[in-house]
C-alpha cells in the first residue's frame, strides 16, 4: 500500500525513522505485507498513519500547507501529527501502542464489523435495540453506518437490519470490533502510553472526533477532549452530521496526482460538499477556502470513509 510513497527519498527516511522508534518493520508493511498481515489492526493502524504523515509531506513540499485538520479514528492521530502537536516518530509509536492495545482487547477472529447501506441510523438503532453483542459504530453518511460487534452478534444484527429494509450488510475485511465496548480493555493500557507523550499546542485547528470542536491546548485524543471517552474505544463515531461544523464552507479542490476522486456531503454541516482523494484506501485532503479568500488545504487522515478500513 505504500510502495509507491516510499520511492521518494524524504519519505522513506521518515519511514525508516518511525519504523526504529516504534519497534516495528514499518517499510515492509507498507510494500510487502499481504492483505492477511495488513488485516490486523496492530499492523493496519500504523500503515494506515503512516501513509498519512507521508502524504502531509508530500503535499507541503508542493507548497500546500494545512489550515486545519481532523480525522477519522487512527487518522485523527495522522492530523494531530500533521499540526504539530507531535512528531511523526512519536505519533506511530503511539498508534502502534494503539493497535496491540486493541488487538488483545478483542483477539481476531472473534470480532468484525460491517457496512449497513440503504437503511438511515435511526433506522439501525431501533433494529439493533436490546443487542449487547453488535452495536452502531461508524456514523459514515445518512445512509451508511458501520456496525460492529461479536461473529455472532453481527450474524443476528444482520437478520434485524435485512428485515428492517437494509439494501446490503456488508462484512468489512476488519480483525475486530472497533468503536465498541468490546474495546473497553485497552482504554487504560492507551492512556498510560498517551501520557507519556508531551503533547503540544497544534499550530492549526485539529477537529476532534468526540466534538467535532478543535482540540484544547495539550490535549490528546485519550482525553476528554478527543474520541476515547465517548468514541474512541466505546461508542458509535459520527463523522457524518455536524462533525465538521465548524470547519469553513468552501468549494473543494483536490491536489493533482491522486488516485480516484469520490464525492461526499457532510448533512447538516453548513452545506460543506468534500471532494477527497482516496490514495490507496487512505482518504487524505480537502481544500477550503480561508477567511482571506485563498484556497488552502485541509489535511484528513481518514481510513477508508466507505467502511472498508475502519481503524
Amino acid at each position: 500500500m505504500g510502495v509507491e510513497l516510499l520511492q521518494d527519498s524524504e519519505v522513506s527516511e521518515l519511514c525508516d525513522e518511525c519504523g526504529s522508534a516504534a519497534g516495528i518493520d514499518l517499510p515492509r508493511l507498507l510494500t510487502t505485507a499481504d492483505d492477511d498481515e495488513l488485516r490486523l489492526t496492530q499492523n493496519a493502524q500504523p500503515a494506515l498513519c503512516f501513509a498519512g504523515l507521508a502524504l502531509t509531506l508530500l503535499l507541503r513540499r508542493r507548497g500546500i500547507q494545512p489550515v486545519a485538520a481532523a480525522g477519522h479514528s487512527v487518522g485523527e492521530y495522522a492530523a494531530l501529527a500533521a499540526a504539530g502537536s507531535l512528531t511523526a516518530p512519536q505519533v506511530i509509536k503511539a498508534v502502534v501502542e494503539r493497535g496491540k492495545a486493541m488487538a488483545e482487547a478483542a483477539p481476531a477472529g472473534t470480532s468484525s464489523m460491517a457496512a449497513v447501506l440503504g437503511l438511515d441510523a435511526q433506522a439501525i438503532e431501533v433494529a439493533l435495540a436490546g443487542m449487547n453483542d453488535a452495536w452502531p459504530a461508524n456514523y459514515n453518511t445518512p445512509t451508511q453506518t458501520v456496525i460492529a460487534g461479536t461473529t455472532t452478534g453481527l450474524e443476528v444484527a444482520t437478520q434485524r437490519l435485512q428485515l428492517a429494509g437494509a439494501k446490503r450488510v456488508i462484512p468489512l475485511n476488519v480483525s475486530a470490533a472497533f468503536h465498541t465496548p468490546l474495546m473497553a480493555p485497552a482504554a487504560e493500557r492507551l492512556r498510560s502510553a498517551l501520557d507519556r507523550i508531551e503533547w503540544r499546542a497544534p499550530r492549526i485547528p485539529v477537529m476532534a472526533n468526540l466534538t467535532g470542536r478543535p482540540h484544547h491546548h495539550g490535549a490528546h485524543p485519550n482525553s476528554p477532549q478527543g474520541p476515547h471517552k465517548g468514541t474512541f474505544h466505546k461508542g458509535g463515531l459520527r463523522i457524518s452530521s455536524s462533525s465538521f461544523g465548524t470547519l469553513p464552507t468552501g468549494v473543494p479542490n483536490i491536489p493533482q496526482g491522486g488516485a480516484a476522486v469520490t464525492r461526499y456531503t457532510l448533512s447538516n454541516a453548513r452545506g460543506m460538499s468534500v471532494s477527497i482523494l482516496d490514495y490507496g484506501g487512505i482518504i487524505q485532503s480537502l481544500t477550503v477556502p480561508d477567511r482571506r479568500g485563498h484556497e488552502d488545504n485541509v489535511t484528513l487522515g481518514f481510513g477508508n470513509i466507505d467502511g472498508y478500513t475502519n481503524a
